[in-house]
């Protein structure tokens, strides 16, 4: 790739890594600024699950709204947002004003992500480069939130208020390269060809953010669950409003017929899958570290740092196997390490060494290298130009779903056992079955590969 193609690759893959490390660092803040601003344990709550909330709301919206009103006019324009809410909770005095800060934020990013992923898939061409563009796109994601990690650690000892702060800066650095580097927008937007699904767009932003509450709601548990089974049939029911809105639209937000795309769906169920015990994982061991073992946050970030060797081995490794093995195989491998490394951790101990945690946090990362590149460039692969954005939007979605429905559940299985180290135990049983189940799926993308006497998948060059 030329000097440019590096330049813009890495302004986008800033912006994931922004995204990433933003997140990652005020999980480590929240008990430090909740102290400090005296608010409650729900308030606390929701300066977490706001950020959530609207991403997950408006991500599918997002990556849509990337095609129709143009990827370079998104990107950027929701950069500066990120930027300017991002300052808002670095000013924030109470708790509303840093819930709105936080939700502000997630919408950001639900409409800023899909916009760079989709530029990375309309800017590189099908092939190596693009697969090369798209797999270091997502180590640097991964890599974001494992060093957020460490990085909040470190700037919480200064002050909470830095987490806030360092996006910002960030951001603005971003910003600055982005305007000379990212294309202009070859088409004109939606609106001047032909008119906005504004009915499409109303309607599948409410269902995404039923759901997405809904799914926040498992957390607590059977605790309030009519309330959560309500919220999940409104969102069932609007999202059947949004299907007769679509069919029936002239110009639709989402095509129908791409989500009924087996390879797109496989992609997306098992971005979900591999996402939801990633981070359900996660959480149980920073659970385990500081609750149990009574580690402090930056001990913790340290011992976690390990997984972030997805960031060294996604674009260097995992390109080459590939184009050795196909992303099917790739992907099954990525999703047998991470049952690997769970089903490890089962037996923890109330006093385990590091030594015995050491193989399960390699094995994390290994396949984080290994799954969530070729799951990106499978969820991507084959759509047509004009649908890259909604393509990147669905992948997007389902990665933030399953980021939150494995948080929820293995916050409720372990309060419905009573918390401890049973609870713990049982809790990891969450990311165990999770990648068993997206085991599963790779392997029905293998075997439908075959039944059409198909390759697993076409042999490419090695990108340089």
């Amino acid at each position: 790739m030329s000097s440019r193609a590096w330049g813009l690759l890495l302004v986008l893959s800033g912006a994931v890594f922004l995204e990433g490390i933003d997140v990652a660092m005020l999980a480590v803040a929240v008990p430090t600024l909740r102290a400090d601003l005296g608010l409650t344990t729900a308030t606390a709550a929701w300066v977490m699950s706001a950020y959530v909330l609207g991403y997950a709301g408006f991500t599918l919206l997002g990556g849509r709204a990337a095609d129709l009103l143009g990827r370079r006019r998104m990107f950027l324009g929701w950069l500066i947002v990120f930027l300017l809410f991002s300052g808002l909770g670095a000013l924030a005095d109470d708790g509303p004003t840093l819930v709105l800060a936080r939700f502000a934020t997630g919408v950001a990013a639900a409409f800023m992500t899909p916009a760079a992923l989709s530029v990375i898939t309309t800017s590189y061409p099908e092939g190596p480069q693009r697969d090369k563009a798209l797999l270091v796109f997502a180590g640097v994601a991964g890599g974001g939130f494992s060093l957020g990690l460490v990085t909040g650690g470190l700037l919480t000892q200064f002050g909470w208020r830095w987490v806030f702060i360092a996006p910002v800066l960030f951001a603005a650095v971003l910003l600055a390269a982005a305007v000379r580097l990212v294309p202009k927008d070859e088409r004109s937007p939606a609106p001047l060809r032909g008119g906005f699904d504004l009915a499409g767009a109303l309607v599948a932003a409410g269902t995404m953010l039923l759901l997405a509450y809904g799914v926040i709601r498992l957390e607590h548990g059977l605790d309030g669950w009519a309330l959560t089974l309500a919220v999940f049939a409104a969102g069932a029911a609007l999202a059947a409003v949004f299907v007769r809105v679509e069919r029936r639209a002239a110009v639709p937000l989402v095509r129908l017929g791409l989500l009924r795309t087996p390879s797109v769906l496989r992609a997306d169920l098992g971005a979900l899958l591999f996402v939801g015990a990633f981070f359900g994982f996660q959480f149980v061991a920073t659970l385990y570290l500081q609750e149990l073992r009574g580690w402090s946050s930056l001990h913790t970030a340290l011992a976690l740092l390990v997984m972030g060797i997805d960031a060294l081995l996604a674009p260097t490794v995992t390109p080459r196997l590939v184009a050795r093995y196909g992303n099917a195989r790739v992907v099954l491998g990525g999703f047998l390490a991470a049952l690997a490394a769970y089903l490890l951790f089962l037996p923890v101990g109330p006093d385990w060494s590091y030594a015995a945690m050491f193989p399960t946090l390699l094995l994390t990362g290994l396949a984080f290298s290994l799954a969530y590149g070729p799951l990106t460039i499978a969820g991507t692969d084959g759509v047509a130009e004009e649908e890259q954005g909604l393509a990147g939007g669905l992948l997007t979605t389902a990665t933030q779903f399953g980021s939150a429905i494995g948080i929820a559940a293995v916050t409720a299985v372990y309060g419905l056992v009573g918390g401890g180290l049973t609870g713990f135990r049982a809790a990891l049983a969450v990311p165990v079955a999770m990648a068993a189940a997206g085991a599963l799926v790779a392997l029905a993308g293998l075997r439908a590969r075959r039944l059409r006497g198909e390759p697993a998948e076409p042999v490419r060059e090695v990108p340089v």
